[in-house]
């Protein structure tokens, strides 16, 4: 596939490293030279230096042969100009990054008018993923399936859980829920469990079930269920405007401290029943005067990732009991390792999961599209959910007979709604949801499981 990208900051960047791993031709547009070599320097990639809303400019990148025309510039209506400009030229397919929350009520008026196949919005997707993991504080992460029928939630297993010593199959027996761990990390290494997998303290586990059953698992472990009230968020960004409504919404009280007086009026007009504080939350002394150690949640979503980091920090310190981290680094992820019930959130690498699930879907041959794609474990792993076409090949066959390559696992299948947690003596049907979790494996279609 060809594919041209403009715009190439923190997002631009995360979508080039994801689809250069999977063979694409790749042009890149960038007003800036500097950016333009050293993103030459590091990726396989040829880079146009120029406007990307340019006609003549995106003429010499080559659209008009354009399979695939990203734009992901820092202006919604550069990007939504240069996906009509690409279409025209006869680009395929265009997606646009299109983030003003003022936007999201027309979204689909406007794209339609200007053609543009998709839009991408980071700030509203880590929202979304936020608002699940606080509705669900034990988890660290929350990534949903088939409409939020099925789930993919990491849980941290401290050195003192029941499930210590414990064989994969030894829980599923003595607990009786329907669940099943994709995937564990224990320190660097990344494992694909198998029945006898017997599980340690600080190990992660990757669980796919539906929230109910995982809710149950907790209850079966003797653990309290975490119910959150007050939530204290740390920076009027544009994952705040989403949030901080969706929130409220949910009955959750909600105080937002920002420096900027004017963001911070702002968010206040734009939002109702938000306390927004003017003040910087960087200073101990401020987070205490606002009343930090009162507050059962904290949600950092400045843009500097050493800020969000360190406040993040302190607040464990302050026994918060849920902590949420916005990095644009998915490197500095592991620096809140150490925090039981920290929650990292990357909006660059969301929507680069979105765009590689398109990008794999428009390629697929076989039928069998993929409709969603998680990477998790520092992108050493994904959970793909694909739709079961009438020509696969793994119809009708129970699981313990496909020949699966290694390191490739059946996860779930949703059928009428429902998730099933497969045994050996389960098959899939068609126009089942079938999750696939997959290391070291690029997968386009369902059937590539195949060994």
């Amino acid at each position: 596939m060809k594919i041209v990208i403009i715009g190439i900051g923190k997002m631009g960047e995360e979508i080039v490293k994801h689809v250069c791993h999977e063979n694409h031709e790749v042009i890149v547009i960038d007003n800036s030279p500097v950016v333009i070599e050293e993103i030459i320097n590091q990726y396989d990639v040829m880079g146009v230096n120029g406007n990307g809303v340019s006609y003549e400019v995106q003429k010499t990148a080559g659209v008009d042969k354009a399979d695939l025309f990203i734009a992901v510039t820092e202006s919604d209506e550069a990007n939504m100009l240069a996906c009509l400009i690409a279409k025209k030229l006869g680009a395929v397919h265009t997606i646009a990054r299109v983030r003003k929350y003022e936007y999201t009520k027309q979204i689909e008026l406007m794209t339609g008018a200007l053609e543009i196949t998709r839009t991408i919005n980071p700030e509203l997707e880590a929202s979304r993923e936020i608002l699940r993991i606080i509705n669900f504080p034990e988890a660290s992460r929350v990534d949903s399936f088939a409409d939020g029928n099925a789930d993919f939630i990491e849980f941290y297993i401290s050195e003192e859980s029941p499930l210590v010593g414990m064989s994969l199959m030894q829980i599923n027996s003595k607990y009786g829920v329907q669940l099943l761990v994709g995937a564990v990390k224990r320190g660097k290494e990344v494992i694909i469990p198998n029945g006898k997998f017997v599980f340690q303290g600080k190990d992660r586990i990757y669980v796919i079930s539906s929230q109910e059953q995982s809710k149950a698992f907790i209850s079966k472990l003797g653990l309290s269920e975490t119910k959150l009230k007050d939530i204290m968020i740390v920076g009027a960004s544009k994952i705040t405007n989403y949030l901080a409504e969706a929130l409220v919404k949910n009955k959750y009280n909600v105080k937002v401290i920002e420096l900027n007086p004017v963001k911070a009026q702002a968010l206040a007009e734009q939002i109702k029943n938000v306390n927004v504080v003017v003040g910087d939350a960087s200073d101990q002394n401020i987070l205490r005067e606002e009343g930090l150690d009162n507050f059962d949640a904290l949600i950092c979503l400045t843009g500097k990732d050493e800020e969000n980091i360190i406040i993040s920090l302190y607040a464990n310190k302050r026994n918060v009991g849920k902590i949420v981290t916005k990095v644009n680094k998915a490197s500095f992820a592991g620096l809140l390792e150490s925090i039981q019930m920290a929650s990292v959130i990357c909006p660059q690498e969301i929507a680069a999961n979105q765009v590689v699930s398109y990008i794999r879907s428009t390629t697929n041959t076989g039928g069998n599209n993929i409709i969603t794609l998680h990477k998790i474990v520092e992108n050493k792993v994904e959970a793909s959910e694909f739709i079961a076409s009438s020509t696969s090949k793994v119809l009708n066959i129970k699981l313990k007979d496909l020949g699966l390559k290694k390191n490739i696992l059946i996860g779930g299948i949703i059928r009428n709604h429902q998730i099933i947690i497969p045994s050996g003596m389960t098959s899939i049907q068609e126009r089942d949801s079938v999750i696939v979790v997959s290391k070291d494996i690029i997968l386009n279609d369902l059937d590539d499981i195949l060994a």
